[in-house]
């Protein structure tokens, strides 16, 4: 048995219809599908024919553009939340309190004398500029100030605006650079307008006399250079000089405690035990020894209670403000850096145990002074993960490496932002940013080794590519935990118990009699649960494989009055159609296998007996009719036309079966 015949009797088996060509195969399916339409199509007469075939291949278009849009719906991966309230005990949250000014000025001020007597001079010459020394003793260090310098814009002519240098630089009169708002000057040049001159040096020059107020329009902006050179500058105006000055010292400030050890901060920035004066969590006292410090570069030494790195967390009891956590602070006002901290205070945060404090990004501030009540509610986010979103479980999947983890903690997106912005750093400046943890074998920043750093650090800051970038980079967590805070205060202590108080205090803090503290310098905290209630916001998918196969088979029925089966039906006709192929193809190269048989032998192929004598007798030559000479040549024998006998049209073997009985 070949295997055409074979191919044939399976064909059959699967089938059990008449035939093998595709129009039996197609006449075959529209008569026992089980799909409204064909039926109408092969049993109708011409016209409702014609009619059921649009109507059939309408709707299967209809049916067909439905589902295109049920199927991309669904791989939209579209999401749904839901929010759920509960009621359980929960954890109370990671408290972190800082002081608002990072080290006292006691402590750091032999650092950063150079760059304040170079500030005070700055202020009086902007202030005062007639009535300016010109001869300080000791000698100003220009050098540092030269590094990162502080200079006046003249806006009086707005399409050419005038730089005037606060101090003594290196330019010749008539040589002076001009400027626009945040713009780099690239050597254009001007002359100083009613500028004062010492030799071959230039200095800011008063304001113009005779003038309304309106027209004396000086701007104080930071000028910072690329490596290139002071061809290449960029002017970061301010709209308030108080604002550039604050700017300035931070940048030169860090420039210098850049190069100062850990430890030596450290040593510098309040201690635990100054800052912490009394401490009850609950009906349980409490003190310094149950927070955990750490080094923050905005705001000098923290410290956490409850951040469950050592200790399981702490479950709040009940709701209320006697369950809560109360703290009597002391951030000595009068030890702050002048130019550094405009904000006094404490700053605080609540945030998750293990997580990172972000307090420049998240953190609060309680004013001095007063007793300040935050009363905290709780949500709880669920994110789907991929494909539904592009969130993270704990950032192992995350492109950027974390430098927060050397603190140990959680991730989170700004400490991804963070780090990707310092990886940046590394790879264009060369050196690190200050604010931000270091990569292993990096320095941080400093006037002295990256000169021109400030340029590179503010040109990364503003480029929207990089940003771009690092946002691309970063996830959302799947699961986090928000705390929705409610900020009330009240003067604290009142004029009638501060004596008592401040004594009290000052007793237990410095084992004196005396009054060591004011009210500008004492915040009292009360952190506590509102209610038990907690916000769950989760996320579902809007739709599911079971809508999918739903809605599909609900727009087949509905249009063309299918199912399931109907498709099992099509699947069906598809295989067979394929059987047919195949054979067709089979068929196919046997005849190519003939033809070639017959380019061998273009006569009459040889009998069986010739071959054998062929090969048993050497000399034996078989008669060709093509040695004939073309005039010699039989003529051709007459064709004969092949039976049509309904016994050579192959049927299925059930068939034959039963006409052999028959008979």
């Amino acid at each position: 048995m070949n295997l055409k015949k074979y191919l044939v009797r399976a064909l059959h088996r699967l089938q059990k219809g008449p035939g093998y060509t595709y129009k039996e195969l197609l006449v075959w399916y529209c008569d026992n599908t089980n799909t409204h339409g064909p039926k109408r199509i092969i049993k109708e007469g011409p016209k409702k024919k014609f009619m059921w075939f649009f109507l059939t291949l309408l709707f299967a278009s209809l049916v067909f553009w439905q589902w295109g849009i049920l199927i991309n719906t669904y791989l939209s991966y579209d999401v749904t939340s839901s929010l759920s309230i509960g009621f359980k005990t929960m954890k109370f949250p990671a408290v972190t309190v800082c002081n608002a000014n990072p080290f006292k000025y006691s402590e750091v001020k032999p650092l950063l004398k150079e760059l304040d007597r170079l500030i005070e001079a700055a202020l009086e010459r902007i202030l005062q500029p007639g009535n300016g020394s010109e001869d300080v003793y000791p000698p100003l260090d220009l050098q540092l100030w030269n590094q990162i310098p502080l200079v006046l814009i003249d806006e009086h002519d707005k399409d050419n605006p005038i730089i005037l240098d606060i101090f003594e630089t290196n330019q010749t009169n008539g040589d002076n650079e001009t400027a626009g708002d945040n713009q780099n000057s690239m050597g254009n040049k001007t002359t100083m307008y009613n500028e004062t001159t010492a030799g071959n040096q230039t200095t800011a020059p008063p304001p113009p006399t005779n003038t309304t107020t309106e027209e004396k329009k000086y701007k104080l902006a930071v000028k910072l250079c690329s490596p290139q050179g002071s061809n290449n500058c960029t002017y970061r105006n301010f709209t308030s000089a108080a604002q550039a000055v604050t700017e300035w010292y931070m940048l030169q400030s860090t420039s210098i405690l850049a190069k100062v050890p850990l430890q030596d901060r450290i040593r510098m920035g309040y201690q635990a035990e100054d800052m912490i004066l009394a401490c009850l969590y609950g009906a349980e006292p409490c003190n310094y020894k149950n927070f955990t410090q750490i080094y923050h570069p905005d705001h000098g030494n923290c410290y956490i209670f409850n951040w469950g790195m050592d200790e399981e967390a702490l479950n709040s009891s009940n709701p209320g403000a006697e369950f809560g956590l109360k703290l009597i602070l002391d951030i000595s006002q009068q030890d702050y850096i002048p130019y550094l901290s405009s904000a006094a205070g404490a700053r605080l945060m609540l945030h998750q145990q293990k997580s990172f404090p972000f307090l420049k990004d998240q953190g609060i501030y309680a004013m001095a002074g007063t007793e300040t009540s935050i009363g905290v509610l709780v949500d709880e986010l669920e994110r789907m993960g991929y494909p539904y979103s592009d969130c993270t479980m704990n950032g192992s999947d995350v492109p950027v490496r974390n430098l927060y983890s050397q603190y140990n903690t959680s991730y989170s997106i700004q400490a991804c932002l963070r780090s990707c912005f310092q990886n940046h750093m590394v790879e264009i400046c060369g050196c690190g940013y200050y604010m931000f943890p270091l990569p292993e074998g990096v320095n941080y920043c400093n006037n002295e080794d990256n000169p021109s750093w400030a340029y590179c650090y503010f040109s990364l800051r503003s480029s929207i590519k990089q940003r771009q970038i690092c946002i691309d980079s970063c996830k959302e967590t799947c699961n986090d935990t928000q705390y929705k805070m409610t900020i009330s205060m009240a003067d604290w202590p009142s004029e009638a118990s501060e004596d008592w108080i401040f004594h009290i205090l000052s007793y237990e803090r410095d084992m004196s009699t005396n009054v060591t503290l004011d009210r500008n310098g004492v915040i009292k905290l009360n952190i506590y649960f509102q209610e038990y209630n907690y916000r769950t916001i989760s996320e579902s998918a809007a739709t599911t494989i079971v809508w999918l196969l739903s809605s599909l088979g609900g727009q087949f029925g509905f249009w063309m009055g299918g199912s399931v089966l109907c498709l099992i039906e099509f699947g069906e006709i598809i295989i067979d159609s394929l059987w047919i192929t195949i054979i067709h193809v089979i068929g196919w190269c046997k005849g190519l296998k003939q033809k070639r048989a017959r380019v061998r032998y273009p006569d009459v192929p040889p009998t069986v007996s010739e071959l054998v004598e062929a090969h048993t007798n050497l000399g034996f030559q078989h008669e060709a009719m093509g040695a004939l000479p073309r005039d010699e040549a039989l003529p051709p024998e007459p064709g004969t036309p092949p039976p049509n006998y309904d016994s050579l049209r192959v049927r299925p073997l059930d068939v034959l079966r039963l006409g052999s009985h028959v008979e």
